[in-house]
C-alpha cells in the first residue's frame, strides 16, 4: 500500500506543507479586509462606523436600551456609545484569564448572537462586527459602564495595548463606549465623512420609534449641525414625508403599516407612496440593515401587494387586471420596508442582501392581507390607483407592438417609463438621454441636467447580459424594456434612426469598476441589439471624474490618480483635501453638471465609428458570452481606463 504521507521530492514539486500559512486570531482580517468589509476605500472604512452603531442598536432593539450617542471629534477618531446592558467582562469560561470583553474583541466569530436567548434579533452577523473594527482600527477603546464601575481597555490593531482597567463611576449608568481610529495602514484615504455618517444614524432613527439618537460633530460640514437629537415617533411615515412632496402624490395618503408575522419575533414595518411620475425609490432594511441589493422581503412584499390587487380588480369586475405584473405597481413608487427577524441570512459580510428562504412567504401573506383591507376601506383610492397601474400595464405591453413612440401629441403625452425624467424640447435635434444607475445617481442628474434638452433614465442595478441570454429572457427584462420604449427606436431589424427620441444616448455610471461593468454591459446591449445606434455615432460613455481637489476656496477635479498628482504639483499646492467621489449619488447636482453634464465643460466618449463596428461586435460576442474568465480579466485590467478592446473612441 502507498505511504499516504509520502513526499514527492522531483525539481517539479515544491509546494509542501511549509507553504501552507495558518492564520491566526484576527489576522486574516488585516490580510484580506475585502473579505469582511468589503475593500479598502471610503464605502468599507464607513463600514467599520456601521458595525459599531448596529451593535449599540441591537441593544434598543432588544428592549435593553433607548439611546445611542455618536460623536465625531476629529476626521480620524469618532466615538459611539449606548445605554444598554453594557458587553460582559467576568471571565470567559473557555479563555482562563481572559475577560468576555476581550475575546469579543479579539477573536472571530464570538458574541451573544449565536441563539436566541440574548438577542431574538440582531443585525450583527454572530461576532464578526466587532472584532473586525478592532482589527482594522490603528486605535481601539471600549468602555463599559456596569454596577457604578467603568471597565475600560485599548487595543491597536487587534491587539491589546492595555489590560482590563476599573475605576469606580461619579455617576451611576450603564451601556458601552467606543472609541476608534481607522488604521491608515489599510484605508489610505482614511478620514470620515460627516454627511455620510450623519445621514445613516438619522436614517436608523426613522427605523426604529422612539429611539434616542444624539449627533455632535467638533467640525460641521455640508450644512450638517454641529449638535442634533434625532427622534421620530412615527417611524417610517415621518420618513416618508422627507421623501415625497404631496402635490406629487397620486393619492392623498400613504400605505402604511406594521405586523407580527405567525413564526417567533419576526415582524415588517412598511410605508409606500404613488407618485403620479418619476422615478421608483425603494429602501429596504433588515433588522435596521440597509439591505441596497433588496432580497427575500422585497420580493414577499412585491408578490403580496400584486396578488392582493388582482384579486380586488377581479372582485369589482376589471378584466384587464390579469395583465398586471409587480414592475407595473411599483413604478413611480416610493417604498420604505423594514423588517425584524431572529436569524437573518445576508449575503456576505457587507449584509447587501437578505436571503432568508422562508421569511419572502411569511411577508407575503401579512402584508397582502393588509392591502385586502386597505382597498377596500379606501375605495376612491383604489380606483385611482388600478387606473395608474393599468395604464402602467398598457405602456411595458405597447413595446411588443413596436409602435413609434413620439415625444408629445398636441392633445395628449404619452406616458413613458415611469423612472424617465423627460426633456421638454420636442424635436431630436440637440436632445440627450442619460442612463444611469441606481435611484440615488438618477436624482443627483436631475437636478443636474439642463431640462430643456436632457433626459434621465435611472437603471437599476446591473442590467441583464443580452450576450448571454435567450431571446425570450431578454423579451421579458424590464428594464431593457424601459430603455427601448424610452428611445422609440425599436430594436434588431425593426430598429430605425428616424424614431429615435432623442440626438445623443450618453452612458453614465461611477467611475469605478462597477461603474465600468456596468456600462460594458449596456454597450453589449446597443452593440447587439441596436448596432444602427452605434453606427450612426448616437452612442456615447460620460467621463465623470474620480478626485475632487480643495484649496484656499478653488477646486479642481480629476478623471485619475495621474491626472490629480499633475493639477497638484502644476498649481504647487502646499495646503490641499483630496476628496474621492463614491459615486455619482454622492456627488452634489451642482458637482455633476459641472464636471459631466454641462455641454460646456464636459468629456463624452463616442462610441465605435463605422469602421470598427464589425470587429467590435465581435469582440463583444467573445468577451460578454459563454466564457466568464476573459469578461472577469478584461473588467478588472482595462475597464476603469479605456474600454479599446470593444470600442474606438475619440474625445468630443
Amino acid at each position: 500500500m502507498n505511504d499516504l504521507f509520502s513526499i514527492d521530492n522531483t525539481e517539479n514539486n515544491k509546494y509542501t506543507a511549509k507553504d501552507i500559512e495558518v492564520l491566526e486570531g484576527l489576522e486574516p482580517v488585516r490580510k484580506r479586509p475585502g473579505m469582511y468589509v468589503g475593500g479598502t476605500d471610503s464605502q468599507a472604512l464607513h463600514h467599520l462606523v456601521r458595525e459599531v452603531f448596529d451593535n449599540c442598536m441591537d441593544e434598543v432593539i432588544a428592549g435593553h436600551a433607548n439611546r445611542v450617542e455618536v460623536v465625531l471629534h476629529s476626521d480620524k477618531l469618532i466615538e459611539i456609545t449606548d445605554n444598554g446592558r453594557g458587553i460582559p467582562i467576568d471571565e470567559h469560561p473557555n479563555f482562563p484569564g481572559k475577560s468576555a470583553l476581550e475575546v469579543i474583541l479579539t477573536t472571530l466569530h464570538s458574541g451573544g448572537k449565536f441563539n436566541n436567548k440574548v438577542y431574538h434579533t440582531s443585525g450583527g452577523l454572530h461576532g464578526v462586527g466587532i472584532s473586525v473594527v478592532n482589527a482594522l482600527s490603528e486605535f481601539f477603546e471600549v468602555q463599559v459602564f456596569r454596577s457604578g464601575k467603568i471597565y475600560k481597555q485599548t487595543f491597536s490593531k487587534g491587539t491589546p495595548t492595555s489590560s482590563l482597567l476599573v475605576e469606580d463611576s461619579k455617576i451611576r449608568k450603564r451601556g458601552t463606549k467606543i472609541l476608534f481610529t481607522p488604521d491608515p495602514l489599510i484605508f489610505h484615504n482614511g478620514k470620515f465623512d460627516v454627511k455620510t455618517i450623519y445621514n445613516f444614524i438619522k436614517s436608523k432613527a426613522y427605523l426604529y420609534k422612539g429611539v434616542e439618537i444624539r449627533w455632535s460633530c467638533s467640525f460641521p460640514q455640508d450644512k450638517v449641525q454641529p449638535q442634533e437629537t434625532f427622534i421620530f415617533p412615527q417611524g417610517l411615515e415621518d420618513y416618508m414625508q422627507t421623501l415625497v412632496q404631496k402635490e406629487d402624490n397620486l393619492l392623498p395618503g400613504f400605505f402604511s403599516g406594521e405586523a407580527s408575522l405567525k413564526k417567533g419575533h419576526d415582524r415588517i414595518e412598511w410605508c409606500m407612496a404613488w407618485q403620479k411620475e418619476g422615478v421608483s425609490h425603494v429602501e429596504s432594511y433588515a433588522n435596521t440593515i440597509p439591505t441596497p441589493q433588496g432580497g427575500v422581503h422585497e420580493n414577499g412584499f412585491r408578490l403580496g401587494l400584486l396578488k392582493s390587487l388582482k384579486k380586488y380588480g377581479e372582485m369589482i369586475g376589471i378584466k384587464k387586471i390579469s395583465q398586471i405584473i409587480a414592475d407595473d405597481i411599483f413604478n413611480s413608487a416610493q417604498v420604505v420596508i423594514s423588517t425584524f427577524l431572529s436569524n437573518p441570512e445576508f449575503q456576505g459580510q457587507t449584509k447587501d442582501k437578505l436571503v432568508n428562504r422562508d421569511f419572502a412567504k411569511g411577508v407575503e401573506v401579512i402584508v397582502g392581507d393588509f392591502f385586502d383591507h386597505w382597498l377596500g376601506e379606501n375605495k376612491d383610492w383604489a380606483d385611482l390607483l388600478i387606473n395608474f397601474v393599468l395604464e402602467e400595464s398598457e405602456i411595458r405591453l405597447s413595446r411588443k407592438t413596436k409602435s413609434n413612440v413620439s415625444r408629445r401629441t398636441i392633445v395628449s403625452k404619452l406616458r413613458l417609463p415611469g423612472k424617465l425624467a423627460d426633456c421638454v424640447k420636442q424635436a431630436k435635434e440637440g436632445t440627450e438621454l442619460f442612463i444611469v444607475e441606481g435611484d440615488s445617481a438618477g436624482g443627483s442628474a436631475k437636478q443636474a441636467r439642463d431640462r430643456d434638452t436632457q433626459a434621465v433614465l435611472p437603471l437599476r442595478g446591473k442590467v441583464l447580459n443580452v450576450a448571454s441570454s435567450t431571446k425570450d429572457k431578454i423579451n421579458h427584462n424590464q428594464e431593457l424594456a424601459n430603455i427601448e420604449l424610452a428611445m422609440g427606436c425599436g430594436t434588431g431589424h425593426e430598429f430605425s434612426t428616424d424614431n429615435l427620441r432623442y440626438e445623443k444616448i450618453i452612458i453614465m455610471t461611477d467611475a469605478d469598476v462597477d461603474g465600468a461593468h456596468i456600462a460594458t454591459l449596456l454597450m453589449t446591449y446597443f452593440f447587439k441589439m441596436m448596432p444602427g445606434l452605434v453606427r450612426g455615432g448616437h452612442l456615447y460613455l460620460a467621463k465623470p471624474p474620480l478626485y475632487k481637489i480643495s484649496s484656499k476656496g478653488e477646486s479642481w477635479y480629476a478623471m485619475t490618480e495621474e491626472e490629480k498628482n499633475k493639477i497638484i504639483a502644476e498649481n504647487k499646492l502646499q495646503n490641499y483635501e483630496t476628496s474621492r467621489f463614491k459615486g455619482l449619488g454622492e456627488m452634489k447636482a451642482s458637482q455633476l453638471k459641472e464636471t459631466t453634464m454641462n455641454k460646456k465643460k464636459r468629456v463624452l466618449i463616442k462610441l465605435c465609428p463605422d469602421s470598427d463596428l464589425i470587429s467590435s461586435q465581435n469582440q463583444v460576442e467573445r468577451l460578454m458570452g459563454k466564457n466568464p474568465e476573459l469578461r472577469y480579466n478584461f473588467i478588472k485590467n482595462e475597464a476603469l481606463n479605456k474600454i479599446d478592446v470593444i470600442r474606438k473612441s475619440l474625445d468630443v
